[in-house]
């Protein structure tokens, strides 16, 4: 069972160690690797080596990050986890393997986190893991560089979908404010993460929406994309990840799905809901996590066996949500 501590015990223990280790989280997304990025910068200018372990390649997208992937060059003699929820979401790739049992620190905001970890930061209210790591570097008493500013925009904007989703708050605002005033190039960044789209980006979304369903009166809306459809669409996988918004923005729709097959066979499922139903709920019922109106899992089966489960769940879901909002009308009538 991990102990929670705050940025200061974390920032100590950081300030303790020499030879950093930072890993990543499988299928890696702008948050996981923009803290990975932002802390290997911030641990260097503290004289510390740090270098990246993702048990997936880290997308090209990104390079501009400039991390260094770790590849045994040093002995670590502290692990930290950022932006990962639980031990299964590392991957087994061999050196995570070595490396991933009991790191000595998680810094996350998924409020699902199993703690894995010896020590855990933990804060729920944060909208991305990077709003996170900028404030230990304040605890560190680090001076943000554009090099740190850059990585740790990217965790804040990609997972807030630019500061569209529900998660963003006032403080969200503040620091990303504070990564511009760092030197974080905001409109370079935008345009690479958000407003460039390749020709294989366009062929994958063009599957999707071939690949489109409806349920429940149009409640649900559910895309499929199977292995064989991503490698000949040659998509980049950090281009899959904004896929996942696709159904859930069709008008009337609750509860979108979005299913990846992965290269070994399973399905990777993203859930994304309105406020009137717990997207992390339905993902927690299958061994996942995530927040309430994003999250995800992964499932073994036939495509069609999964789909059934799923919709199985989002019934269940939307039924409990009607009946809790009919109960609500039901009381505030009663108090008129």
């Amino acid at each position: 069972m991990t102990e929670f501590v705050d940025l200061a015990v974390a920032a100590q223990r950081l300030r303790e160690a020499e030879n950093i280790l930072i890993l990543s989280h499988k299928n890696p997304d702008g948050d996981t690797i923009g803290c990975a990025g932002g802390l290997q910068w911030i641990l260097r200018s503290l004289g510390k080596q740090a270098a990246v372990l993702c048990g997936d390649p880290i997308p090209e997208i990104y390079d501009y990050m400039n991390i260094e992937p770790f590849e045994g060059q040093f002995h670590p003699d502290f692990v930290v986890a950022v932006d990962v929820a639980s031990v299964q979401l590392l991957g087994e790739s061999e050196l995570m393997l070595e490396y991933s049992e009991n790191p000595n620190l998680c810094i996350d905001h998924h409020g699902g986190n199993t703690g894995y970890a010896y020590e855990t930061v933990l804060d729920p209210t944060a909208a991305a893991a990077a709003e996170i790591i900028t404030l230990l570097a304040q605890e560190l008493e680090v001076e943000l560089t554009p090099q740190m500013a850059d990585c740790l925009y990217t965790g804040i904007s990609t997972d807030t979908g630019c500061f569209k989703f529900s998660s963003t708050t006032a403080r969200t605002h503040r620091i990303a404010a504070q990564l511009m005033e760092a030197g974080a190039n905001v409109e370079e960044l935008n345009g690479i993460l958000f407003e460039s789209r390749s020709t294989a980006r366009l062929e994958i979304e063009r599957m999707a929406l071939e690949s489109l369903e409806y349920y429940l009166d149009g409640a649900c809306a559910m895309v499929c994309l199977t292995k064989e459809q991503i490698q000949e669409s040659g998509v980049a996988p950090a281009e899959l990840e904004d896929l996942t918004s696709l159904p859930r923005s069709i008008e009337g729709v609750q509860v979108g799905l979005t299913l990846r097959q992965q290269p070994y066979g399973s399905y990777k499922v993203s859930v994304r809901t309105t406020k009137l139903v717990d997207a992390c709920a339905i993902a927690n019922r299958f061994g996942g996590g995530g927040h309430a109106r994003a999250a995800g899992c992964e499932l073994d089966g036939s495509q069609e066996s999964i789909k059934e489960l799923l919709i199985q769940e989002v019934t269940a879901a939307l039924e409990a949500a009607t009946a809790r909002q009919q109960e609500e009308q039901t009381e505030q009538q009663e108090e008129v």
